[in-house]
C-alpha cells in the first residue's frame, strides 16, 4: 500500500492495518495454529503489541537502541551469553535473554551480537555504525514466546529478513521509482509491480531448483527472462527453440517440462 510522503514513520494505526491485512490473508486453516507477527524496530510500538494481545497473535518484534540499552547490554556477564545459531544449528555469534516484564504480561528481551565463531569479528555483511563499541554489534528484540531455547528465539526472528529480500526483489522488478505524479496512478504501478513478483516467487518455487531457485530478479532476467529463442509451428504443434549455446538453455528447457506436468485446477 503507498502511504503520503507526509505519513509518519512508526505511525501505530498503519502498522496495526498492515498486520491485520497480513492476518486475513492467511488460510483457514491458521485459525488452529500458532501465529506469531515478527517485526524489526519499525513495528516497535505499544500499540501494536497491544492489539497483537487482542487478536491472540505473538509476537517477535526488534527494538531501537539507545546509549542507556547499550551500556546495560555491556554490563552483562560473558557467562550469562548463549550461543546463537544458524538454520543448521551450527553456531553464529552470542545471544543473552533478559527475562520478563512483568508476571500477567510475559515478555522476554533478548540482546545479541552476531558474532561469527570464529573468528571474533562482525559476520559477513554486516555493517557497523559509529556507535557500535569495541566491533560489537547489537541486535536487541522483544518477544512473548515460552520457549526455554533463547538460540531458537533469536533466529526465528533473524528469519523475517525474508519479508526484507522480497523488499529488495520489489524493488529490482519496478518498485525502485514510482513514475507518475498521481497517488492513484502508482498505486496502479505497485499493483502490476507486485503481480510481477508473485508470479517470479511462484516460478522460482515450482519450476526452478539449485541458485536460479533463490536468485534475484536481475540475475533471473539475464539467464532466463531474456534468453533468445525462436517460436515455430510444426505438425500443428507450437514449438520454442532456445538457442543451444547459452548456457541456462537446460534449465529454461527443464522449467517448462515441470510447468506443463503441473496439475490444471479450475
Amino acid at each position: 500500500m503507498l502511504r503520503p510522503g507526509n505519513a509518519a514513520a512508526n505511525a501505530t494505526a498503519d502498522l496495526v492495518e498492515v498486520a491485520e491485512l497480513a492476518l486475513a490473508q492467511l488460510p483457514a486453516l491458521a485459525a488452529d495454529q500458532r501465529v506469531v507477527m515478527r517485526s524489526d524496530s519499525a513495528g516497535a510500538t505499544l500499540g501494536l503489541v497491544a492489539r497483537m494481545r487482542e487478536l491472540g497473535v505473538g509476537f517477535s518484534i526488534g527494538l531501537p537502541i539507545d546509549a542507556h540499552l547499550r551500556q546495560a547490554i555491556l554490563t552483562v556477564p560473558e557467562p550469562a551469553w548463549t550461543a546463537a545459531v544458524q538454520p543448521d544449528r551450527t553456531p553464529r555469534g552470542w545471544r543473552g535473554d533478559r527475562g520478563a516484564d512483568r508476571p500477567d504480561r510475559p515478555a522476554r528481551l533478548a540482546a545479541g551480537d552476531p558474532r561469527d565463531l570464529p573468528p571474533r569479528g562482525p559476520h559477513p555483511g554486516a555493517q557497523l555504525s559509529f556507535t557500535d563499541l569495541d566491533g560489537h554489534r547489537f541486535q536487541v528484540f522483544v518477544t512473548d514466546q515460552p520457549e526455554g531455547d533463547i538460540a531458537q528465539l533469536e533466529l526465528r526472528h533473524r528469519q523475517r529478513a525474508r519479508v526484507e529480500d522480497r523488499i529488495r526483489g520489489a524493488k529490482a522488478t519496478g518498485l525502485a521509482n514510482l513514475p507518475f505524479d498521481r497517488m492513484r496512478r502508482n498505486a496502479v504501478w505497485l499493483e502490476l509491480v507486485l503481480l510481477a513478483q508473485d508470479l517470479v516467487c511462484w516460478a522460482q518455487t515450482l519450476l526452478l531448483d539449485g541458485e536460479l531457485r533463490v536468485a534475484e530478479p536481475k540475475t533471473l532476467r539475464y539467464r532466463l527472462w531474456h534468453q533468445a529463442a525462436r517460436v515455430v509451428r510444426h505438425a500443428r504443434r507450437l514449438i520454442m527453440r532456445l538457442q543451444r549455446c547459452w548456457p541456462w538453455a537446460d534449465a529454461l528447457a527443464e522449467a517448462f517440462t515441470r510447468l506443463r506436468a503441473l496439475p490444471l485446477r479450475g
